[in-house]
């Protein structure tokens, strides 16, 4: 598996995403009310009000306040850039003015990437008004133009009613992930309640770490080392 692929043109990526807003009170009328029509059929029994902790998930309603990408390096090792910010649009400027920097045919891969990671960075960067690098920017592209991998969509197999956690590929794998002190459900209360921007950014970093090592697992290759790990500066 991956046999052709080449380290030196792969860039895994992460994001984390929390609501636009600390509460729903804060959310502008007109939204409100589309927020209401968008998530109706998701609610259950939940009112928008109690819904709107989710709202991180849904790029129309959400923002990213992180993005880690990593690069391998020779000697088997890995680096990671992260872009964090209360701003959205510069932390989104930045990555795209790197990618632009990068080759075109550089192959980005996440976990659910193409279903959540992806779309939500286009998304957003439409929304924030940047022009979308040619990495991203998939329309009218055929399939095998397309340069996106996606470790769990790798798992599937074509096992389209799969759906694998990177905790539980980590863990099947044998691939060490240190203890976290939050998880994806807590991303929202620790930046709008917290404040803790520097936590979350070292919790998006570790999965970027995991997914780069579930790549080497199914090349049948050897881990990354702890100490072949480094982390650019902000």
């Amino acid at each position: 598996m991956l046999e052709n692929l080449d380290w030196n043109n792969v860039m895994v990526i992460d994001i984390e995403t929390v609501p636009q807003y600390s509460n729903y009170d804060q959310v502008p009328e007109h939204m409100q009310k589309l927020w209401d029509i968008k998530t109706r059929h998701q609610r259950k029994d939940e009112t928008p009000e109690e819904f709107y902790k989710c709202a991180g998930i849904l790029a129309e309603f959400g923002k990213i306040i992180c993005l880690s990408a990593g690069v391998f390096t020779k000697d088997n090792g890995f680096r990671i850039k992260s872009f964090a910010s209360h701003d959205e649009a510069s932390l989104l400027h930045k990555f795209a003015d790197m990618l632009r920097g990068c080759s075109e045919k550089l192959i980005l891969c996440g976990h659910n990437a193409k279903e959540f990671d992806f779309p939500y960075i286009c998304r957003r960067m439409l929304i924030n008004g940047i022009k979308l690098p040619p990495q991203l920017d998939i329309s009218c592209k055929k399939p095998w133009e397309i340069c996106h991998m996606d470790t769990m969509e790798m798992w599937k197999f074509g096992d389209f009613k799969n759906f694998t956690s990177l905790n539980l590929l980590a863990a099947i794998f044998g691939i060490p992930t240190p203890k976290d002190d939050i998880d994806g459900s807590m991303v929202a209360e620790v930046y709008w309640l917290n404040n803790e921007l520097d936590r979350i950014c070292t919790y998006c970093q570790k999965d970027v770490v995991t997914t780069a090592q579930l790549l080497k697992r199914f090349k049948g290759e050897e881990l990354i080392g702890e100490d072949q790990v480094t982390i650019a500066e902000r």
